[in-house]
């Protein structure tokens, strides 16, 4: 008996999926030599700095780099050896510092390298380029000189980064618009978004959020930045029909820019899927999952996994509930112990588990390795699911939901608060935010301290809830689903009728995950050409080609078996109901599955940027509405965020960069108020000296 492919699920190889095509990019047009030039068999050393080595690291494997014909991938900003009978290719940021570097190594009598192939990620300026042709002695030692385009890091099969982890404290804070550091942002931000279209040779038709405020001149000028960087973004797309081959002349795809303002809850709700309840309850460092494993006679060995598109477990597993997941890796194991004899005689009988997976490993190596994965997997699994049980998170994500849908209010928030006494502070917050969310007018005056209070979380944490009114602006007047919702907290008072609406899809799924990012709705209403234009403006007129993707895919026409939707339902253990693996819509598996045979057969791309940080929900959603709209999904964002970064890091931030100098000042003395009366009283109960 063998694992197939089909019991861990299946990676998409389809060369036109948005990273593949980054993929081959890389390998094709930049480490590849040309066959007319040089001799195919020829190694190379491939030189990059801190950023491009990200680019790469994200897109290829090492052995596929090995198999290019690269020998050697160094640093630029560290000591090499020498090596002239060799070819460097250099793949490098257009900065002064690289390009000085670059001179350095090829200069001279002794050049480190035969011949420089050298490859910038994003347009090179034109002073740089008159830099290196002053350089006389460099100009005939150098093989090729060339705009890659190619500056953000393809996290996923259908999502990637900009690499701007603090743009929610670099862009919206009060004062910060007037800044070089904020046009520094959007700028950057703007090329390297760029760059995708010019790596796929796509040309959008760019849409955003409009600003609240009807009067620009009034509305707080972080609300502009989606309409700012459309335009920078439509600027540099609209050059590359003169400067780039081939590119495109009338618009491909379409590009809706959207900001963290627009769905506050998205980033702090607990999520039920694998995935971000791995990034969630788990100590990662990105995708790095560090563990023990138990050796007989010996101490615990530390062990470091990487879960990512490699692991084809990962792959079928990421995008399903939690439940679902546990139920489908205690099958695999099932099942593959009760076809293999000498499993069973590994086992010590009734349910298999971690320890019996290590004596089967044992017994049958030449399944090692997907032994191993399974582990891995069935002990990530067991591990969220303690947490679960031990922090209570079934009831703290009962209550998160029902309020996100209107079925709850203060009293539900009360109650939970006063009867999980255990409640991390973490949870408290999370669920505050929601309700500060969901119910503004609770928070009004005093009412937001003594829920504090009850819920014995520090002032400080006030001030976390307090930043969300500033991300929206006091002006922000619109609600309602289609353009986002209001976060107001001088809102007038009105019973929680929620933020979000229940989807009637007719059929049950799992407990627990009836939220759904509020992107979901939009790109299915941009899919069927239905999200309103005073909302986001175009800036362009579709053109028929594009408008013709969208009629022609399912968003004209329902689908004949709809895939069900989150819904409530019986639980099952506890908080999960069960569902066949092949749901179409649970995993990636399914997905790419039908990707790898139908992807012709998809409509133009959608592409969606989120600034501010996206969710791995809001990457799921990508995934998912991919086959739905039977078109390409892709999602963009400065950054990919988990709840204890965006909390703790980005709206603390957001707060102390918008606070007045006069209320920081009262901040101070309170806190230090706070901290002398101790110190105080205990004088006072010495008497006088």
């Amino acid at each position: 008996m063998s694992m197939s492919g089909a019991d861990f699920g299946g990676v998409g190889e389809d060369p036109r999926i948005f990273r593949n095509v980054c993929r081959d990019r890389i390998l094709k047009d930049m480490l590849k030599p040309d066959k007319d030039k040089e001799n195919k068999s020829a190694w190379k050393v491939l030189i990059m700095d801190k950023f491009t080595v990200k680019i790469i690291g994200y897109a290829c494997k090492m052995a596929e780099i090995t198999d290019a014909g690269v020998s050697l991938v160094e640093d630029l900003f560290k000591r090499r050896e020498p090596m002239p009978s060799m070819d460097a290719i250099y793949f490098l940021q257009p900065l002064k510092e690289n390009v000085i570097m670059l001179l350095s190594d090829m200069s001279g009598r002794c050049p480190l390298y035969r011949k420089a192939y050298i490859f910038f990620s994003s347009p090179i300026p034109k002073d740089l380029v008159t830099y290196i042709k002053n350089d006389m002695s460099v100009i005939p030692r150098i093989g090729a000189l060339r705009e890659m385009n190619l500056e953000f890091f393809a996290i996923d099969m259908q999502g990637f980064v900009t690499d701007h982890d603090m743009a929610l404290t670099e862009l919206y804070s009060a004062n910060g618009h007037n800044s070089k550091n904020f046009n520094d942002t959007i700028s950057t931000m703007a090329v390297r978004i760029a760059t995708t279209f010019a790596s796929l040779k796509e040309f959008p038709c760019v849409r955003y959020r409009a600003p609240k405020s009807a009067d620009p001149s009034t509305a707080p000028k972080f609300d502009m930045v989606p309409k700012w960087l459309a335009n920078a973004v439509w600027e540099i797309v609209s050059k590359y029909k003169s400067t780039i081959p081939e590119f495109p002349q009338k618009e491909t795809c379409e590009l809706l820019i959207l900001d963290r303002p627009i769905d506050q809850i998205a980033p702090v709700i607990h999520e039920w899927i694998y995935d971000a309840m791995c990034h969630d309850l788990l100590e990662m460092d990105g995708n790095k999952y560090i563990y023990e494993v138990s050796k007989s006679g010996s101490d615990p060995e530390k062990k470091e996994a990487l879960l990512e598109d490699q692991d084809p477990l990962w792959i079928e597993l990421r995008h399903t509930h939690i439940a679902d997941a546990s139920e489908r890796l205690y099958e695999k194991m099932n099942t593959f112990v009760s076809k293999n004899k000498a499993a069973q005689l590994s086992r010590d009988g009734g349910e298999v588990s971690t320890t019996d997976l290590q004596k089967i490993v044992q017994a049958l190596p030449q399944y090692s390795e997907q032994v191993e994965k399974l582990t891995l997997h069935i002990e990530i699994a067991g591990k969220i699911n303690k947490f679960i049980r031990e922090y209570g998170l079934r009831d703290i994500g009962q209550v998160e939901q029902d309020l996100v849908f209107g079925d709850a209010g203060a009293k539900e928030v009360i109650n939970i608060l006063r009867s999980k006494q255990n409640m991390s502070q973490e949870n408290k917050l999370r669920l505050l935010i929601i309700y500060a969310i969901v119910c503004p007018d609770k928070f009004e005056g005093d009412k937001g301290d003594k829920l504090m209070q009850l819920a014995k979380l520090p002032s400080n944490d006030m001030k976390v809830i307090k930043s969300l009114q500033y991300l929206v602006g006091s002006d922000a007047k619109k609600t309602g689903r289609a353009g986002g919702f209001s976060l107001k907290f001088d809102a007038q008072k009105k019973k929680n009728t929620g933020v979000r609406t229940e989807r009637q899809d007719g059929e049950e799924g799992w407990a627990l995950s009836r939220f759904f990012p509020l992107i979901e709705e939009l790109i299915e209403k941009l899919s069927k050409g239905e999200l309103p234009l005073n909302e986001y403006p175009s800036l362009s007129e579709p053109s028929p080609t594009a408008q013709g993707a969208a009629q022609s895919g399912s968003a004209a026409k329902p689908a004949q078996n709809p895939q069900p939707m989150s819904r409530r339902s019986r639980r099952t253990p506890q908080y999960a109901k069960s569902r066949n693996s092949d749901d179409g819509q649970s995993s990636d598996s399914a997905v790419l599955r039908h990707a790898s045979g139908d992807f012709k057969r998809l409509g133009n791309r959608i592409f969606v940027f989120m600034v501010g940080g996206a969710t791995r929900s809001e990457l799921r959603t990508a995934h998912t509405l991919t086959m739905k709209l039977k078109r390409e999904i892709v999602l963009g964002s400065s950054s990919i965020d988990d709840p204890p970064q965006f909390i703790s890091v980005n709206l603390s931030f957001v707060y102390f960069q918008n606070i007045s100098k006069i209320e920081l000042l009262i901040c101070i003395l309170r806190d230090c108020t706070l901290l002398l009366n101790p110190q105080m009283q205990k004088l006072k109960s010495l008497g006088p000296s």
